[in-house]
């Protein structure tokens, strides 16, 4: 599934646990008539990934 719409909010990087399992999360806005916030979560490796963003920039997501 694939999602095209704003960034909203890029929140940093937590660690949890022993195990140091790492999580990020990313809140986009859709650009549809009616717009809807959804929260994306990455995790682990795929948190460097958003690295390269930053609110307000227009962007496609694929998730699973």
């Amino acid at each position: 599934m694939e999602i095209t719409g704003t960034i909203k909010t890029i929140k940093e990087t937590a660690t949890f646990g022993a195990s140091c399992f790492k999580k990020r999360e990313l809140v986009l806005t859709t650009n549809e008539q009616y717009p809807q916030h959804i929260l994306v979560e990455f995790v682990q490796d795929k948190c460097d990934l958003l690295n390269n963003f930053t609110e307000c920039q227009e962007v496609k997501v694929a998730i699973n």
